[in-house]
């Protein structure tokens, strides 16, 4: 009956139109009258505690990292950076927007900035090559979902709160198989971009592509600074995220100088808008986890998955499909802090790495940025690229099945995501 009410609730209020913070605080009501519970100050003082959080403030920081960079110059020397490496070979374009990808998504961490950068740098460029405008956007996008894979991720920001696991060690666990994810979209386009009829650019020289690194040195160095420090225990991962505010500020308004005094206001303030939507999520969540967790329904559940426990590889791909269910009607934020007090106990319960568990949430979470008919990223991406929504949906398709086959490979061999995470965190 409690699990009942718990999703009845939920579903109720989103069928209504409810917003998504909004529909978690009614569900945490209704479970309170049910379990006969109710008290506004308890209430009020689980949306308080659930924002009251240190590693959360890691949040702000990355939002504020990402924005200085794309309006810097930072996310676009790295474009052009890979640009002069992979562009002239045959749809080098498509090369160059996944290895932009992988490189940005170790400074930003967040999908919808790196998809929103890479739109408006490179999609026109893929058009006016000659590529179809449909399947470029749809790489974009599935490009873009390696964000809060590969560290720092505010995604294993919020799962490693909301699962009491390890940030720093969600982070180095994160990144071969945000690698494998960028050689598949690789693989995916070689063979696709067989049939187009691609002119490609001259090759550059040794002098240009030096004269690009030199140009995206100090962009680059930024990843390298935030693992290195993580890595040898240099500094948190939230104090990490200071590092990467503070070093992309210098960098953009220092040294390159693109950063204008009279633009820091508006890139403050759109970093908070971001940062407030995601912390009000957080804290409305943490009400319907403390009553998850006073109603028992982890039990329950465990209860309900009973012939999976038994098997380690059918209860994940049970997990897993559930995962990419929710993922087609739900933002990713919602979905960590929905799911993780409910499954963190059924994986515990059955002897499962919750860091290995963690990094196939994520992935899976990313992967439903794409997943329509919400698709958060597909939005931005049409948005940007002013494409019809029904055209990217098209587009991504064939990236979005190659990274599920990712995602189902490090499911059934575990060791592609341990024995790296055990190598990168000694």
């Amino acid at each position: 009956m409690t699990v009942a009410i718990f999703l009845g609730a939920l579903l109720g209020a989103m069928a209504l139109g409810i917003p998504i913070a909004y529909a978690l605080l009614a569900t945490g009501v209704a479970l309170m009258y049910h379990l006969d519970l109710f008290d506004a100050q308890i209430l009020a003082q689980n949306v308080i505690n659930g924002a009251d959080s240190f590693p959360l403030l890691a949040v702000p920081f990355f939002m504020l990292a990402g924005e200085i960079m794309n309006v810097g110059g930072l996310s676009q020397r790295i474009v052009n950076f890979a640009l002069a490496l992979v562009g002239h070979i045959k749809g080098g374009l498509g090369y160059v927007a996944i290895l932009a990808a992988i490189m940005l998504s170790a400074l930003s961490g967040s999908a919808v900035a790196d998809a929103a950068a890479l739109t408006a740098l490179l999609l026109p460029m893929m058009v006016k090559a000659g590529h179809d405008k449909a399947r470029s956007g749809g790489l974009i996008a599935a490009a873009g979902v390696i964000g809060p894979v590969i560290p720092p991720s505010i995604g294993f920001v919020i799962f490693g709160v909301a699962a009491n696991v390890s940030i720093s060690k969600l982070f180095l666990a994160g990144i071969f198989p945000g690698i494998l994810i960028g050689a598949a979209l690789w693989i995916t386009w070689m063979i696709l971009v067989r049939k187009e009829k691609i002119t490609p650019p001259p090759r550059k020289s040794g002098a240009e592509i030096l004269k690009a690194l030199r140009d995206a040195t100090w962009a680059l160095m930024l990843p390298l600074i935030i693992l290195v420090g993580l890595r040898f225990g240099v500094f948190t991962p939230t104090e990490a995220a200071v590092v990467a505010a503070v070093y992309a500020l210098f960098v953009a308004a220092v040294v390159y100088r693109e950063l204008k005094l009279n633009q820091l206001y508006a890139v403050f303030v759109t970093a908070a808008k971001t940062t407030s939507v995601i912390m009000f999520l957080v804290a409305a969540a943490m009400v319907s986890a403390w009553l998850i967790t006073v109603a028992d329904l982890p039990s329950k559940i465990i209860t309900l998955l009973q012939p999976f426990m038994d098997n380690q590889t059918l209860l994940l791909i049970a997990i897993m499909i559930l995962c990419i269910l929710v993922g087609t009607a739900m933002d990713m934020t919602p979905t960590i802090l929905i799911l993780t007090p409910v499954l963190m106990p059924v994986i515990k319960a059955a002897g499962i790495d919750p860091v290995y568990f963690g990094v196939l949430f994520i992935i899976n979470n990313s992967i439903g940025l794409i997943t329509p008919p919400v698709g958060t990223v597909l939005n931005v991406v049409a948005g940007v690229g002013r494409m019809k929504m029904d055209d990217v949906t098209r587009g991504v398709l064939p990236f979005m099945l190659a990274e599920f086959i990712v995602l189902f490979l490090m499911v059934l061999f575990p060791q592609l995501v341990t024995v790296p995470a055990k190598w990168f965190t000694g």
